[in-house]
């Protein structure tokens, strides 16, 4: 039976949420300390992943084959499901909690296959295998993420449907009402040998980034204000309850930066502003940074307590388990101490369970992304897509270009040149010599970004370059260069480092930031600072996602809304033949005052 969203958003007008409260049954493993006449104490365990993005099993469905990574990493839920069972056969089912911070439904070809293949909004449609696979493992409570809404409230609706725990988020607010739109907290109760359970409260915060970079899908809709307000807001009323510990599961890193600058006035990566500013959380599982904090303490201002952090590695990789020992002390539980670590999902088998119940969806998802749609003359990487202008891609800017080329044909801007930007989204992804499947003109394009056109001018493209250059580390001239070093990855991601396709430039790594795009020229002529561009941009980064300059309030010009990655594949198949000859050419490149770093 799905879970009904209904028990939390109906009836409590103080709280704009009903409690509902999960009880657990089997017997205790704590015992009293002390005997009869010491100290009545209790321990229980929260465990939490996130940012699990469509993973079920360990397998990766763009090299079809067993994930693996330099770190000999696992991931899954199937790897999770095993060492969940481990954990609540060491401390007893009925003292264990089972949460989640987000990014749940986005991520892998087989999330992708039942949002838009064969998906669950359809008459008679399947069941999510995530839902699938959650229900099964028995979580109790899961945050929002941002990637939740990338296919749209519909899918995600429908995916909240068929969940057995409810899906969490108190700053999310419908646009028109400012109320709740999902649960913002669950309540549950854990039975002690001591006569009181205990009543541990879930509060669930997702990303106000989500206004931006899914602005197409929640506009007018939902409204996201900042983690810290919504905290302060719902953390008091969740101890006037009764609740005797209050975890934060939040889909947000702890870092305190944000990648969409001022266009919002709140914080992206807020989880340690919010343990830091709001008083009365145990504890807070993060989320979104794709980081791995085994345990972090941020002490409160106004109580001077730790409060404990932990982010598991994204997609199953790992298990956070938080360890929560109670005293009975003046009429009511308290919390004595917390600890957290994470649980290596490498270091156990997949549970069958798991792998019989959705076996055949990922049959399906092997078959289709399996399909032949063309063949390539030769082969193509991206591995050195970071630091080289390489020809893979130069294939997704060419579609792009190409096909916002075709969108404002017959239009008043048909005669401007058309330029696009890309990232090396994936240093793994590659196209082979030979026949060209769906896989692996999918995994050019991980994301589910749609493609836009948007109005620029020459000085604009300037300050775009130069933002997007401070990816590099400042080298000096004579320096030895070491590719693997060359760039800020660990700060700044691959994906919000951008190459524009049409121009050429230099960038010279040895000057400082804000001042490394040399010989900016478009057909062989300086570049004129008012002249005017059509940029073929993604929606991630037409939204403000990496914070670069002038595109945000750019003028659109056009706007579609299917994936980039369908429109590869698409074009893919209209060619039938890749041929880099075609498309591919060395329009950027590494410089050192004026030196190629590269020959």
């Amino acid at each position: 039976m799905a879970f009904d969203r209904r028990t939390f958003l109906g009836t409590t007008a103080a709280t704009g949420a009903a409690v509902a409260l999960a009880g657990a049954a089997g017997a205790p493993a704590a015992a009293a300390a002390g005997g009869s006449a010491g100290p009545r104490t209790y321990a229980f365990t929260v465990m939490g992943t996130t940012d699990l993005h469509g993973n079920v099993f360990n397998w990766d469905y763009f090299t079809d084959k067993e994930f693996d990574d330099k770190a000999h990493n696992d991931v899954g839920l199937a790897k999770i499901s095993t060492l969940v069972k481990q954990v609540r056969e060491e401390k007893g089912r009925c003292n264990t909690l089972l949460i989640d911070a987000g990014d749940t439904i986005q991520g892998t070809q087989l999330s992708y296959y039942y949002a838009k293949v064969d998906p669950i909004t359809a008459r008679r449609g399947p069941v999510h295998p995530m839902a699938q696979a959650m229900n099964a493992i028995g979580y109790d409570a899961a945050a929002l993420g941002n990637h939740e809404f990338n296919y749209g409230i519909p899918v995600l609706r429908k995916f909240e449907e068929q969940c057995d725990f409810p899906l969490l988020g108190a700053n999310a607010l419908d646009a028109r009402t400012l109320r709740p739109a999902f649960p913002p907290y669950s309540m549950h109760r854990l039975r002690t040998p001591h006569g009181r359970d205990v009543k541990v409260a879930v509060l669930g915060l997702t990303n106000p980034g989500i206004a931006i970079w899914d602005k197409a899908n929640v506009q007018g809709k939902m409204t996201f204000p900042g983690l810290e307000e919504q905290a302060a807001k719902y953390v008091p009323r969740l101890r006037s309850m009764g609740a005797d510990v209050v975890i934060v599961s939040a889909h947000s890193g702890s870092s305190g930066t944000s990648s969409y600058g001022d266009q919002l006035p709140y914080i992206e990566n807020a989880a340690g502003l919010v343990a830091e500013q709001v008083p009365g959380i145990d504890a807070i599982l993060v989320g979104h940074a794709h980081t791995e904090i085994p345990e972090y303490r941020v002490r409160n201002r106004a109580t001077g307590k730790d409060v404990v952090l932990s982010e598991p590695l994204k997609w199953g990789q790992r298990l956070t388990l938080f360890d929560f020992e109670l005293v009975w002390e003046r009429g009511r539980w308290s919390v004595a101490k917390v600890s957290a670590k994470v649980l290596n999902s490498n270091t156990v088998a997949e549970d069958p369970g798991i792998v019989r119940l959705l076996q055949d969806e990922h049959k399906k998802v092997v078959a289709y992304v399996n399909q032949v749609i063309g063949t390539s003359t030769q082969a193509m990487s991206s591995a050195e897509g970071p630091v080289k202008d390489v020809a893979v891609i130069d294939l997704i800017n060419h579609v792009q270009a190409e096909t916002v080329r075709a969108a404002l044909a017959g239009s008043e801007w048909a005669a401007l040149p058309v330029l696009s930007q890309a990232s090396c989204f994936s240093r793994t992804a590659a196209i082979p010599a030979g026949q060209v499947t769906i896989r692996d003109a999918a995994g050019l394009y991980p994301f589910e970004n749609t493609l836009e056109a948007r109005l620029v001018t020459g000085a604009q493209l300037k300050d775009y370059l130069e933002y997007s250059a401070r990816y590099f580390v400042q080298t000096a001239p004579g320096a030895p260069v070491d590719p693997a070093k060359l760039t800020n990855a660990e700060s700044i991601p691959d994906y919000n480092y951008d190459a524009v396709y049409g121009l050429s430039y230099d960038i010279d790594i040895a000057q400082p930031k804000g001042s490394r795009i040399t010989g900016l020229s478009f057909q062989g002529k300086p570049v004129d600072p008012a002249a005017q561009f059509v940029l073929a941009v993604n929606n991630y980064r037409a939204s403000g996602g990496g914070a670069f300059p002038h595109v945000p309030q750019a003028r659109q010009l056009w706007a579609n809304s299917d994936e980039i990655r369908n429109t590869i594949i698409q074009w893919v198949k209209a060619k039938g033949t890749l041929d880099p000859a075609q498309f591919a050419s060395v329009d950027w490149r590494l410089t050192r005052a004026g030196v190629p770093v590269f020959a």
